[in-house]
């Protein structure tokens, strides 16, 4: 159940220029977090709306979340430093149904982190594919070879990696068979993309949608999304019914 936890920052980094990684240690809200879950954090008094920021890792009582500064409460949240405290609402969300079998975990930008946190929770097989504008904003990437069988790496302008969207080496690797589900988290374009393709290959395929949040509860409906199910289309709130969604179900 989501709760308020008041969480201690242990460790911080700068990862790229405008991204940041915090550890806050919360042996509670740690055993409560699942993998595709977000938190809702409090960025300073002044601001009423806190910031949902999805979960990266789980490792005994630390969790880790990582962010990019966009704005004065990202901004706030970038200049703690450890020993300071957060105020941490969550965790909150659906989370990934992780299916057994070898599974195909996709990764876009500020997207790529909360799929670490899904390799990490999966009990079988994990083909990691991490995608980026450029060499210089790849995240994570000694993590997820950690966890990854295999672990594939696309810039979109050819700097690191293979040159081209994630979906590249998605179409070759679903070409291949022998997946259980794609579970994926990003940009919009390129989880239509990746929607897509396993559509074509008749593989499930769970797709974690990126919203602009307001209340993280389900009460303000700023996160309402186009959603269809048995053929008939409803609004459904990212925050409270997501944010994973089976992507059969998402109005691309």
């Amino acid at each position: 159940m989501p709760a308020i936890y008041f969480s201690e920052i242990t460790y911080k980094e700068k990862l790229v220029d405008d991204t940041f990684t915090l550890t806050i240690d919360d042996p509670d809200l740690a055993a409560e977090s699942r993998a595709g879950q977000f938190l809702h954090v409090k960025c300073g008094e002044a601001r009423l709306l806190r910031r949902p920021i999805s979960i990266c890792s789980v490792r005994g009582s630390a969790i880790k979340i990582v962010f990019e500064v966009k704005g004065d409460g990202t901004r706030w949240l970038s200049l703690r430093e450890v020993g300071q405290k957060l105020e941490v609402l969550g965790p909150l969300g659906n989370g990934f149904s992780i299916p057994d079998g070898k599974i195909i975990t996709v990764g876009g930008g500020i997207g790529v982190p909360p799929m670490l946190f899904t390799a990490e929770s999966a009990s079988g097989e994990v083909t990691g594919i991490i995608g980026f504008r450029s060499s210089d904003r790849v995240l994570l990437k000694e993590e997820f070879s950690a966890v990854c069988q295999k672990l594939y790496i696309t810039t979109d302008d050819g700097s690191l990696g293979l040159h081209g969207p994630a979906t590249t080496p998605l179409n070759e690797l679903l070409g291949n068979g022998g997946f259980s589900a794609v579970l994926a988290c990003g940009p919009r374009v390129m989880l239509s993309a990746v929607a897509q393709l396993c559509k074509s290959y008749n593989v499930p395929c769970l797709v974690s949608l990126e919203e602009r949040m307001g209340c993280g509860v389900g009460a303000c409906l700023v996160c309402a999304c186009a959603t269809i199910s048995d053929g008939t289309k409803s609004m459904s709130r990212v925050c409270l019914d997501g944010p994973v969604f089976d992507a059969a179900e998402v109005v691309w």
